[in-house]
C-alpha cells in the first residue's frame, strides 16, 4: 500500500499536466466558459497563493492562514484550481474526467501525507488534525491557528506564481482556439 501511495504522489503532478494537455486538445470553449472557468480559477489561484504564504515545509506546523481552515488548502485551492479549467473547456466531460482523477489521486496523498505529518511533527499535529478538517474547510478559522500574516517570500520560495504563469497561459490558449473554431461569440 506505501508502494502505491508513493507511487500516486509522485505521479501527481506528471499526470496532471497529461491531462491539462488532454483538456487543450480536446476544448470546444465559448467566450461564457472560459470566463465562468477563469473565475473559478481564480479563486483556486488565490487560495494556493494565501496558503504558500503561511508554509514551512518540513520546519514548522502550518496552522495559520488557511491552514485554520483545512490542512490541505493548496489541495483545497487547486480543485478549484483544475475545476475551473476544465470547465473553461466547454466539455462537461472534461469536467467529469478531472473530478475523477482528482478524488482518485488527492485523497490517496492527502492521508499518505497525513501520516507524515503525524511522525514530523508528533506532538502538535494531532492536535491540529482533530480541530481542522482534512479537506473541505471550516467555516471560522481554528482559534489556535487564527493569527500570523501571509508572507511574500515564502509564495516566492515555492514558486508559486508558476501556477498562476501556468493558468494565464492556458487560458491564453483557450481564447485562441475559440477564434480557430469561428469566433468567441458562438
Amino acid at each position: 500500500m506505501a508502494n502505491k501511495q508513493e507511487f500516486i504522489r509522485r505521479a501527481r503532478v506528471p499526470l496532471g499536466f497529461l491531462l491539462g494537455a488532454l483538456c487543450l486538445i480536446l476544448a470546444t470553449p465559448k467566450l461564457w466558459s472560459i470566463a465562468s472557468g477563469a473565475l473559478l480559477a481564480l479563486f483556486g489561484l488565490a487560495w494556493r497563493a494565501w496558503a504558500s504564504g503561511h508554509l514551512r515545509k518540513n520546519e514548522k506546523l502550518a496552522i495559520t492562514g488557511p491552514y485554520a481552515y483545512t490542512r490541505n488548502p493548496l489541495y483545497f485551492g487547486s480543485l478549484f484550481l483544475g475545476a475551473g479549467f476544465a470547465l473553461a473547456t466547454a466539455r462537461l466531460e472534461l469536467v467529469a474526467i478531472f473530478v475523477l482523477f482528482y478524488l482518485l489521486v488527492y485523497s490517496s496523498v492527502m492521508r499518505s501525507e497525513a501520516d507524515y505529518m503525524q511522525q514530523t511533527f508528533p506532538n502538535q499535529y494531532p492536535n491540529y488534525a482533530e480541530n481542522v478538517p482534512l479537506f473541505l474547510p471550516r467555516l471560522t478559522a481554528w482559534k489556535e491557528g487564527s493569527k500570523a500574516d501571509f508572507d511574500l517570500s515564502l509564495y516566492l520560495r515555492y514558486r508559486e506564481y508558476r501556477a498562476l504563469l501556468g493558468t494565464v497561459a492556458a487560458l491564453g490558449v483557450l481564447i485562441a482556439k475559440t477564434y480557430w473554431l469561428g469566433g468567441i461569440y458562438k
